[in-house]
């Protein structure tokens, strides 16, 4: 694809109208392969094993339950072509993203130069692995069902993040004025891996403390932050749950907002690759302070 084809391209607009499509027909596209599954999403990987990031894990996991693809493994032609492989006949690939910054000098009043930064965005197309034939085996790993992380094990990493948490009777919330989270005991949730996933879900919210990633969706959303900061949330908790063997949890409420985050997509384009960046944001800092735990076993227990 040329630079010119580039411009032309709003791969923003692209991205939305396919969130769009999902939302108005009441599906979540970044839970959908998992919903009611007791299995845990693997993250979509680059050629080289390194994960995908922000809104291309929602894209690349979208298109795998789409078109049945099991392989975790996306790779460009050129990448490809570099392992001996080839693309089969008329497959068609994906549009992943990716931020870069440049730089342009601009002259001010005097015929200084003054450099000014920017930042564009900027796509390519990668195929899934079962789309390539002559690849090495290791594109093929089998699927790892009910790999979930054990709730002792997971309530071990939640503690290392030094993020308050209280019991209450039966709404789990993060309380920005006391950055504190509220969650039920265990005991309230169909099962040990909601009550970890919605734990998930909260802990992304408080990362909006100023002393932790900073975000206040109010700047950009005004009257719709609460919803533009829950699809945050939303994103977040299920980019986390796969790197902590975890499906996306359920809110209970999760339906109220469907009707907002359509509102917020339709007026602005670039809304939910905004909302996946502050996610990523997010798991980012989690992920540092408290790093995924390596040890997995076959299914989560409860606690007592």
């Amino acid at each position: 694809m040329t630079p010119s084809e580039h411009v032309r391209r709003d791969i923003a607009a692209e991205i939305t109208a396919k969130i769009l499509a999902e939302l108005e027909r009441g599906v979540l596209p970044w839970r959908k392969p998992w919903d009611g599954a007791r299995v845990s999403p693997v993250l979509p990987r680059r050629a080289n094993g390194e994960a995908y990031r922000g809104v291309n894990v929602i894209m690349l996991w979208s298109a795998s339950i789409t078109k049945g693809f099991v392989s975790p493994y996306w790779l460009t032609l050129k990448q490809a072509n570099q392992l001996g492989a080839h693309i089969r006949r008329a497959e068609r690939g994906e549009t992943v993203v990716y931020y870069g910054q440049a730089a342009k000098t601009n002259q001010d009043e005097s015929g200084a130069g003054v450099e000014e930064r920017f930042r564009f965005l900027k796509c390519y197309t990668a195929f899934n692995a079962e789309q390539i034939e002559g690849l090495p085996e290791h594109f093929f790993p089998p699927p790892a069902l009910d790999k979930l992380l054990p709730i002792a094990t997971h309530e071990a990493w939640f503690m290392r993040l030094g993020i308050e948490r209280i019991l209450t009777r039966d709404v789990a919330c993060y309380m920005p004025s006391k950055d504190v989270i509220g969650m039920p005991p265990v005991s309230a949730f169909d099962t040990a891996e909601d009550y970890a996933a919605t734990l998930n879900h909260e802990s992304v919210h408080a990362t909006m403390a100023p002393h932790r990633v900073g975000r206040d969706m109010g700047k950009r959303f005004a009257k719709d932050a609460v919803a533009a900061e829950e699809l945050v949330a939303e994103i977040g908790a299920s980019i986390l749950g796969a790197h902590l063997s975890l499906p996306p949890g359920h809110i209970v409420d999760h339906a109220a907002y469907i009707g907002y985050w359509l509102a917020i997509l339709k007026d602005d384009k670039r809304a939910f690759l905004y909302a996946a960046a502050r996610a990523q944001a997010a798991v980012d800092w989690l992920l540092a302070r408290s790093p995924p735990p390596t040890t997995r076993a076959n299914a989560i227990v409860s606690a007592s």
